[in-house]
């Protein structure tokens, strides 16, 4: 199951998080094979550079893509899971193509042999496009770019919410940084599928939840179903021309479309789909939506940009814009878990959490 997944994701271009999901639906495997399963789909889809070059050191000429995607998952268990090579190759072999099982069973053991690899540079050993690793090492500095790369590298956990509600501890805390009392009127401009949306509507707070896909609304309107979200009202609108009276929200929550560079481990195969260009491009409509929600806040109002990315583009720069504006106060990190960023501040990616940046103004 594992091997026709991977084979959807790397030829084909389907989404690891969609496919596998579906894919474990239709078996009858137990949690522990399901956990299993779910390891080999996706640590080789992030681990995948790094074990291309552990496999080319043996292969002649490029396999095809199922043969690719076995021995990858061979060598995953081998350099990565520390499971007997006995074990892997012969299961691995099983699971491949009939007419290449000996070239499988061949280079799997050589790489068995072999021990660990001599990685030749870092975006290899960690298994990035090197684009991201010097992008974050530029903007970070070298030793916590190295610390994020790495920590992204390990399985997402899985957080509920007291209502079940499946969200990350970072987004969690982003609500809890937005000052908002009972009976407040809220704006969320990039709203689906919902998750902060729902838990301000869970703090009293009435919420206008926005998004300019029609096919994420539903997803909202789910949402709000499931989680009986009352407080919660959503439109069809575009966060960059929003069709709401000017100064009259409590608190405005821009959490923008980005290049998700904090939360690569929970979406392991978005590191090869980001392409470098994409950077200033979200920028300009991270910028735009801020620009808009500027002018929805009332005076004592709060203004809230979160970004699940790291890169300063993305934060310092689309950020700026709005420090510039004479009316609105920069407010600080709302806790020691956040690291100065500029006027903001940032939650690097941890053991039980996502990567996030976050920043707050206040209207005079």
């Amino acid at each position: 199951m594992a091997l026709d997944v991977l084979v959807r994701v790397d030829a084909d271009g389907a989404y690891a998080n969609v496919t596998l999901p579906a894919a474990l639906a239709r078996t009858g495997l137990d949690e522990r094979d399901r956990a299993f399963a779910t390891e080999l789909v996706y640590g080789v889809t992030r681990r995948r550079r790094a074990l291309d070059w552990a496999l080319d050191a043996f292969l002649q000429t490029p396999p095809p893509p199922r043969v690719r995607a076995a021995l990858r998952l061979g060598a995953h268990q081998i350099i990565e899971l520390g499971t007997p090579a006995y074990a892997a190759v012969s299961a691995t072999v099983a699971a491949a193509p009939r007419s290449h099982r000996g070239l499988v069973n061949a280079v799997l053991r050589r790489v068995a042999e072999a021990g660990t690899p001599d990685w030749p540079d870092d975006a290899t050993r960690l298994s990035y496009p090197d684009w991201i690793v010097e992008t974050l090492v530029s903007d970070l500095g070298r030793d916590p770019a190295m610390g994020v790369l790495e920590s992204m590298n390990t399985p997402a956990p899985v957080h509920r919410r007291e209502d079940g509600y499946v969200q990350d501890l970072s987004s969690q805390m982003v609500v809890d940084a937005i000052d908002v009392q009972a009976g407040d009127l809220v704006a969320d401009v990039c709203a689906a599928p919902g998750g902060k949306a729902t838990a301000l509507a869970a703090l009293g707070a009435r919420v206008v939840a926005c998004d300019s896909h029609l096919g994420r609304i539903g997803l909202l309107k789910a949402n709000r179903a499931s989680l009986d979200a009352d407080q919660m009202h959503v439109l069809a609108a575009d966060g960059r021309q929003p069709p709401l009276r000017p100064g009259s929200f409590d608190a405005v929550l821009v959490d923008a479309p980005c290049s998700g560079l904090g939360t690569l481990r929970r979406r392991p195969d978005a590191r090869w789909r980001i392409e470098p260009s994409s950077i200033a491009r979200l920028a300009e409509l991270q910028t735009g939506l801020l620009d808009a929600a500027v002018d929805l806040v009332r005076p004592g109002g709060q203004l809230v940009y979160s970004v699940c990315t790291l890169t300063a583009t993305e934060t310092l720069q689309v950020a700026a814009n709005v420090t510039e504006d004479g009316g609105l106060e920069s407010l600080p990190p709302p806790s020691e878990l956040w690291v100065p960023h500029g006027d903001g501040a940032l939650l690097l990616p941890g053991a039980d959490h996502d990567g996030m940046a976050l920043f707050r103004w206040r209207r005079a």
